[in-house]
Formats: structure tokens, C-alpha cells, sequence
């Protein structure tokens, strides 16, 4: 039974869809077989792997909307056991034409679930905002990775989110759990971003990863070549750190498997 993961932070520009799709093709890379649901109606989680959404049969909205089967609108990337259900700019109206539905919360949870059994990780790139997509996003999902940026304006939102969450466990689904919080665009010589870091840690303790994101070109530039930084440039310190990160969410799971 595979794990949906939100990735989720109503704060833009905090390295959600960086994240979404370098750590799903780092999955993919330690041989998880992984599955990216492109829920930004920006759409750059599906174009920084490489696919045009122009040329999907279905995406994310189709499947939110029309209801068409999300099995049927998994698309194949470059890297080997990572496909995406990517996003067209059109999910934009989701929000408008599934707010007068009764069941409006759970139409992503009810199209993922069937897809539990064929990966081990579906990872969810949240739009910037706490809308009804992202409420759909964070319903169907088991946990949640909130990327916070390692600048003094990090920590502002975080109880906003937190507190969505909180409605969310007591509401929709009492078993969504903190994943964990991923620092990112992290500068270890800016004694500001070490402090934000701390922080976090004294606040949230294990529940922060002890990977962080460094800030680094590698990862800036390999979107507009349509690839994660993994194919881009393997040897760069933002496919390093991402990779540690993958290795270190599976090793988290282990850990929790052999704790039930």
C-alpha cells in the first residue's frame, strides 16, 4: 500500500514544486515506483519533468471535474518509475465549479485511493494557497511536507497552515499526520538561516528533516530544461541534498513500519 504525500505552504515561493518533483525522481532513482500529482494550476511540476500538458490526455482537472479515471491520465516521464497527472492552467475553475458540490473535499481522495496499490509514493504538489484544491489535496494525503524557507519571513503562515491542517484532522481525516518540515534555500553561511533552522528544531524537534536545501543554481536552472536536477546536473548539491532527502523519508517509514 503506497503513501500519499501533500507538499503543501500557502506562502509562495518556498520551494513546494522544487521539492515535488526532484524528490519524487529521487524516489524514483532509489527504486520506489512514484507518481506526481500536479495540483498547481501553474503546472510547473509537469513541465519541470519534461511533459507538455498540451499534449496529456487528461490532467488533474478532467480528473477532479469530469471525473475521468486517474489511472487513465498517469503520463510517463523521462525517469524510469516516475509518472505524473500533470496540470493545465484550466484547474484555475475547479475551485469555482466543485464549491457548490456536497462531497467538494474529497473528489481527489476518492480518485487517488484506487491508486494506492501501484505506487509507493503519490506526492502532491500544493498550489500556493488554502483553497478547495489544496483541502482536496491535504484530504486524500496521509501526511505532509511543509518546505519553509530559510528567510525571516519563514515561520509567518506556518500556524495558518497548521491550523487547516488541525480543521482538517478533526473534520475530514482524523489520520493526516506532520511528515515533516524541510528548510530550504538554505545558506549555512548567513547566521540568519541558522537561526531560523534552530528554530524550527525547538519548536517541532524530530518533526523537522535533518536534510536541508541548499541554495544552489543547479536547481534554479534545470526547470527550464524540462528535467529535475537529477538528470540536469547528478553531481550538483541540490541533486545531493534531495537525494539524502529521499533516502532519509524512507527510512523514516521503516522506522514507523517496525514501531506498529
Amino acid at each position: 500500500m503506497g503513501k500519499i504525500i501533500a507538499i503543501a505552504n500557502q506562502k509562495g515561493g518556498v520551494g513546494k514544486t522544487t521539492t515535488a518533483f526532484n524528490l519524487g525522481s529521487c524516489l524514483a532513482r532509489e527504486g520506489k515506483r512514484v507518481l506526481l500529482v500536479d495540483a498547481d494550476p501553474q503546472a510547473n511540476a509537469t513541465s519541470g519533468l519534461g511533459v507538455d500538458p498540451t499534449t496529456c490526455e487528461a490532467s488533474v482537472y478532467d480528473c477532479l471535474v469530469d471525473g475521468y479515471p486517474a489511472s487513465e491520465a498517469c503520463t510517463p516521464t523521462d525517469i524510469e518509475n516516475l509518472h505524473v497527472i500533470p496540470s493545465r492552467i484550466d484547474l484555475v475553475g475547479a475551485e469555482v465549479e466543485l464549491m457548490n458540490r456536497p462531497d467538494r473535499d474529497r473528489v481527489l481522495q476518492r480518485a487517488l485511493t484506487p491508486l494506492k496499490d501501484q505506487y509507493d509514493y503519490i506526492l502532491i504538489d500544493c498550489s500556493p494557497s488554502l483553497g478547495v484544491i489544496t483541502v482536496n489535496a491535504l484530504t486524500a494525503s496521509d501526511s505532509v511536507i511543509i518546505p519553509v524557507q530559510a528567510e525571516y519571513f519563514a515561520l509567518e503562515g506556518i500556524s495558518q497552515l497548521l491550523n487547516t491542517i488541525r480543521i482538517i484532522k478533526s473534520r475530514l481525516k482524523p489520520t493526516l499526520e506532520i511528515e515533516g518540515f524541510l528548510l530550504t534555500m538554505y545558506d549555512a553561511r548567513l547566521r540568519l538561516a541558522n537561526q531560523i533552522y534552530e528554530e524550527l528544531k525547538s519548536h517541532f524537534g524530530d518533526m523537522v528533516f535533518k536534510t536541508v536545501i541548499p541554495r544552489n543554481i543547479k536547481l534554479s536552472e534545470s526547470p527550464s530544461h524540462g528535467m529535475p536536477v537529477l538528470l540536469y546536473d547528478p553531481d550538483s548539491r541540490g541533486a545531493i541534498a534531495y537525494i539524502q532527502l529521499a533516502q532519509e523519508l524512507i527510512q523514516r517509514q521503516r522506522k514507523r513500519a517496525l514501531q506498529k
